[in-house]
C-alpha cells in the first residue's frame, strides 16, 4: 500500500493493535491535506479585514534549528545551519512579524500568548535570543501576554541562556526530557544524555518561572516496563510542576517511518502496551500530588497557572504563525508557511508573507474542531458550544456520542460529556468520528 492509501488513525476512526506509520495525534481540523493554495486568497481577506470582536490573539514563532534529528521526528527541523544561517533566519522571522503587525487583523491587538516552537528554541544564542526579541517587541510588544512558553532541549542550555530565556519575559519552560536512560535516548537519536537534565535542572529552578513543564514519551525504541517505571521515578523525583506524556507514533516523515516502509525491522511498543505504560503514569502522577489536565498533561494539585497557549489555541483564537512551515489561524481561516528554506526566506526578502496553502473554514468546521480539540481536556460543557455556535452538540452528535458511551470512552448528560480513562487514553483515535465523511479516512498530512 502507498503512503498516500495507508490509513491513518488520525482520520480513519481505527484502533490499531501495532505502531504502523501514519499520523495518530490531532492538532486541527479539517485535516492538513485539504489545505491549498486555492484559500490563499481567503486568508489575505482575513488579515486585511478587522479582527472578529473577542478573539483572542496569539504569536507562534517556529524555530526550526536542533543538533541531531530525533528518529521519530516529524517537524521541520535544520542541523546543518551555522551562525550566519541563523542570523538570517532570525532576521526574516522578525520581518514576518512587523508585516503581520501592520494588518489591519492584527494592528493594536494585545497578544494574550507567545509560543516559541521547533526544533529547539533554546538552541540559539543568548545574544541572538535577545537581539531578536528586542526587534520583536518594537513591533509586536508582548509585556501583556498571560504566557510566553519557551520548548527547550537539556544540553542547549548554558545558565547565561537561561537567564537571558527567563529575562526575554519568559513565564512557561517546557524541557524535552523524553527519557532518562541514556540508552533509549541515544537509540532514537535524542541530542542530549540524562546527566544534561540534571545539569540544567538547577538553573532552571532559580529563575522561578511560573510553570515548568518536562516531556516523556510513551513506547520509544527500547523501552520497557522496567526502564519506563524508571523514567516515571525520576520524572516525580524531579518535581516539575506539570509532566506532559505523549505516546509513540511514527507520522510518515520521520526517520524511523522512512526505514519501516522500506522493509526495516523497527521495534515499537504497540498501543495496548504504550497505552498501560501511560496509565502507570497517571496512576503515579497522581498519587504524588499531580491532577489530569488534558489527555497529555498532569499539573500539580497546588499549581494555579493553566497552559495559555493550549487553552486558547483550542477555543478557536486567532495566532500567527511565523516561521518556516508553521502553521496559524486568522479569522476563521487556516494558514501554512512554505515548507522550504530557500522558500520560507525569499519570500520575505522580497517583503511578501511566506504563505503555501490555506483552508477557510465554515462555521460547521470551526464547531468540529473546537469540540474535538476541547475534547482532549477530558471534560466538555455543553452549554460552551450552545452560547457559541448556537448548537446542541449532544443533538447534533449524538450517534457518535451514544456508539463511544457504549465502548465505555465517555458517558454524558444534557450538560458535560466525560471522557473515562479508557477513553482518555486513546483520544486521538476516537476524534474521526466526529469528522465530516469527506475527511474520514483521507490522508492526514
Amino acid at each position: 500500500m502507498s503512503s498516500s492509501a495507508r490509513p491513518e488513525p488520525a482520520t480513519a476512526n481505527l484502533e490499531p493493535e501495532k505502531t504502523d506509520v501514519g499520523s495518530v495525534f490531532v492538532s486541527n481540523y479539517p485535516p492538513y491535506s485539504a489545505w491549498t493554495e486555492d484559500d490563499l486568497e481567503a486568508a489575505r481577506q482575513a488579515l486585511d479585514a478587522p479582527a472578529r470582536a473577542g478573539a483572542d490573539l496569539g504569536l507562534y514563532m517556529h524555530i526550526p534549528f536542533c543538533r541531531r534529528r530525533c528518529k521519530f521526528c516529524y517537524f521541520r527541523v535544520y542541523t546543518d545551519k551555522n551562525a550566519r544561517d541563523i542570523q538570517g533566519y532570525l532576521e526574516n522571522l522578525v520581518r514576518e512579524i512587523e508585516i503581520y503587525s501592520q494588518k489591519p487583523a492584527v494592528r493594536g491587538r494585545p497578544l494574550r500568548f507567545i509560543y516559541f516552537g521547533g526544533g529547539t528554541p533554546s538552541y540559539i544564542s543568548a545574544k541572538h535570543l535577545r537581539a531578536t526579541v528586542d526587534k520583536i517587541k518594537r513591533h509586536l510588544p508582548w509585556e501583556s501576554a498571560q504566557e510566553v512558553a519557551f520548548e527547550c532541549e537539556p544540553g542547549t542550555l548554558t545558565q547565561s541562556k537561561v537567564e537571558a530565556i527567563r529575562d526575554i519575559g519568559v513565564t512557561r519552560v517546557s524541557l524535552g526530557v523524553e527519557h532518562f536512560n541514556d540508552d533509549i535516548l541515544k537509540e532514537n537519536g535524542r541530542a542530549h544524555q540524562s546527566q544534561e537534565i540534571y545539569r540544567c535542572w538547577p538553573w532552571i529552578q532559580e529563575k522561578g518561572f511560573d510553570q515548568v513543564n518536562i516531556d516523556l514519551i510513551a513506547g520509544m525504541v527500547g523501552e520497557s516496563w522496567d526502564t519506563w517505571k524508571e523514567a516515571v521515578e525520576k520524572a516525580i523525583e524531579l518535581s516539575p510542576d506539570s509532566v506532559t506524556i505523549y505516546q509513540m507514533e511514527l507520522p510518515f516523515n520521520t526517520t524511523y517511518s522512512s526505514h519501516i516502509l522500506k522493509g526495516q525491522e523497527i521495534e515499537v511498543a504497540d498501543w495496548e502496551t504504550k497505552r498501560d505504560w501511560h496509565q502507570y503514569a497517571v496512576e503515579q502522577l497522581t498519587s504524588n500530588g499531580y491532577r489530569i489536565s488534558s489527555a497529555y498533561t498532569l499539573l500539580k494539585e497546588d499549581q494555579q497557572a493553566s497552559f495559555v497557549y493550549r487553552d486558547s489555541v483550542w477555543q478557536g483564537a486567532d495566532m500567527m504563525g511565523t516561521g518556516v512551515s508553521a502553521f496559524g489561524h486568522m479569522s476563521g481561516v487556516h494558514i501554512q508557511n512554505e515548507a522550504g528554506w530557500e522558500q520560507y526566506q525569499q519570500a520575505l526578502e522580497e517583503g511578501q508573507l511566506p504563505w503555501k496553502r490555506a483552508f477557510k473554514t465554515a462555521p460547521g468546521q470551526r464547531l468540529i474542531r473546537e469540540m474535538i480539540l476541547q475534547l482532549k481536556l477530558g471534560r466538555l460543557a455543553t452549554d460552551y458550544f450552545k452560547q457559541k455556535f448556537d448548537t446542541d452538540i449532544i443533538d447534533r452528535f449524538r450517534p457518535a456520542f451514544e456508539s463511544l458511551r457504549q465502548a465505555d470512552m465517555l458517558d454524558f448528560d444534557d450538560e458535560v460529556i466525560q471522557l473515562t480513562t479508557k477513553g482518555l487514553l486513546r483520544v486521538d483515535q476516537l476524534l474521526p468520528k466526529f469528522y465530516e465523511e469527506k475527511y474520514q479516512g483521507a490522508r492526514y498530512t
